[in-house]
């Protein structure tokens, strides 16, 4: 039975009780839920099973839709309950405009009932905007045990509790942290690391800072950048020692995560201050690169203690990604240039095996062309700016597709064209996207 025929059917009328046993033992047995940025590990796997192979002729069932407002922030999900923000304002803010503007309106927390959509509770607080692409909040909600984390456009950081919504504390970090906010606003989706929630902050002294995660605290901060890019903290394991690794406008450099003293440093350079993408590992090997083909592979002593460019801004080598995470495999390295080729890349060398345009149009290459990426089982599952969920394979031999359909429409604009800029969660044999007019749930479970 498919989600959406269980929901309509005299089951779904049972207890609440009674309903949660049935989908703890049975129905979502192999189910999962994704948390935050890039799921569980934050590591963009998904790991549940029983998944469709392909799609049915007339396309994936949708659960359950819902009106949401502006934004680029994916949903989380967790305990029964999915997160997402947005920014409500009476102001045409449907632009990719590269002006610092400014906007008024609100932001809200939504949280919903898993199931169906339903509100359960809600926050709001009113925000000036000054960004460019001023649509709305870009970071993932982050949900760690009891609490849920959000980190606003304009940088207002909170912990709710995750039942009640109830604030248990919120920092300004611009106000906090004598910080500008970038030009494409705070968009670093906070790690949780132990007791600390590590945020780029921005300012003096405080590019990155850890807080206390149950009061907001600050138990360090580190270094001083020109701009603090966009690049989410890592964590890594390397000689033996779990480094936080920071990837901004002038270095790749690896912190201890508990006191951020440095281990490490490596200069590097991001035009426009535009490096998004959080550094992958390959073995003793990290990568990052970012605008305009810009590119960087260290290799990590076996000590941990220090590492060496192999390779750095060589021209049609490695990847230069905007909206896309690459991802590593067996010494290969996956994902989408900044003008949204696709490459398979052996990262050691930087050598291009393959190139496609298929994930998108097909057609021609597409600046800043975004189709966000998951695996799963063997495939990689994609969300691409047309709104189009895509199956496919890649492998060092190439991109092979296996199905797409069309599961929701383009509600905003870059580089002349509609698209839809958004990382969905995949969780309990769903996925969970949202545009600027709506979040929905979209069965594909292979029951």
């Amino acid at each position: 039975m498919s989600l959406r025929r269980f929901l309509t059917s005299p089951l779904a009328s049972l207890s609440a009780g009674l309903l949660f046993w049935i989908g703890a033992c049975g129905l979502t047995a192999q189910a999962d839920d994704w948390p935050q940025w890039m799921g569980t590990h934050r590591d963009n796997v998904w790991r549940e099973n029983n998944i469709v192979e392909s799609f049915p002729d007339d396309g994936p069932s949708v659960v359950w839709r819902i009106p949401v407002a502006g934004g680029y922030a994916g949903p989380a999900v967790a305990n029964g309950r999915v997160y997402v923000t947005d920014y409500v304002t009476a102001e045409d803010v449907q632009t990719d405009n590269f002006n610092r503007e400014t906007y008024s309106g609100t932001e809200r927390v939504l949280c919903l009932d898993e199931r169906d959509g339903r509100l359960i509770w809600k926050h709001e607080y009113p925000v000036t905007y000054g960004i460019s692409y001023p649509a709305g909040p870009r970071c993932t909600p982050t949900v760690d045990g009891n609490n849920v984390y959000t980190l606003g456009a304009e940088g207002d950081l909170y912990c709710f509790d995750a039942a009640t919504g109830e604030v248990l504390w919120n920092r300004s970090l611009p106000t906090d942290y004598d910080a500008k906010t970038p030009l494409w606003g705070y968009a670093a989706h906070p790690l949780i690391d132990g007791p600390r929630l590590i945020t780029l902050a921005g300012g003096k002294g405080s590019h990155v800072v850890a807080l206390d995660k149950q009061t907001g605290k600050e138990i360090w901060r580190h270094g001083t950048t020109r701009e603090p890019g966009y690049s989410p903290p890592t964590i890594i394991q390397a000689g033996g020692k779990r480094q936080l690794i920071l990837l901004h406008p002038e270095a790749m450099e690896s912190v201890v995560p508990e006191s951020g003293q440095p281990y490490w440093s490596v200069p590097y350079t991001a035009d426009n201050g535009s490096i998004i993408m959080s550094p992958v590992q390959s073995g003793d090997l990290l990568y990052g690169g970012g605008f305009s083909r810009r590119n960087l592979l260290v290799r990590l002593s076996k000590d941990g203690l220090a590492a060496e460019t192999v390779w750095q801004d060589e021209r049609n080598k490695g990847l230069s990604p905007v909206n896309v995470q690459p991802f590593a495999e067996d010494g290969i390295l996956y994902g989408a240039d900044q003008d949204g080729t696709f490459y398979g890349v052996q990262i050691e060398t930087g050598e291009r095996l393959w190139k496609s345009t298929a994930p998108l149009d097909g057609k021609r290459p597409l600046r800043t062309g975004t189709a966000i990426m998951v695996r799963n089982q063997g495939r990689v599952w994609m969300f691409n700016e047309r709104g189009e969920l895509v199956i496919a394979k890649m492998t060092p031999a190439g991109y092979e597709e296996i199905d797409r359909a069309k599961v929701i429409e383009p509600s905003n604009t870059a580089a002349g064209r509609s698209v839809v800029w958004t990382a969905p969660a995949w969780a309990n044999q769903s996925v969970f996207i949202r545009n600027d007019k709506e979040c929905i749930r979209v069965d594909l479970s292979a029951d």
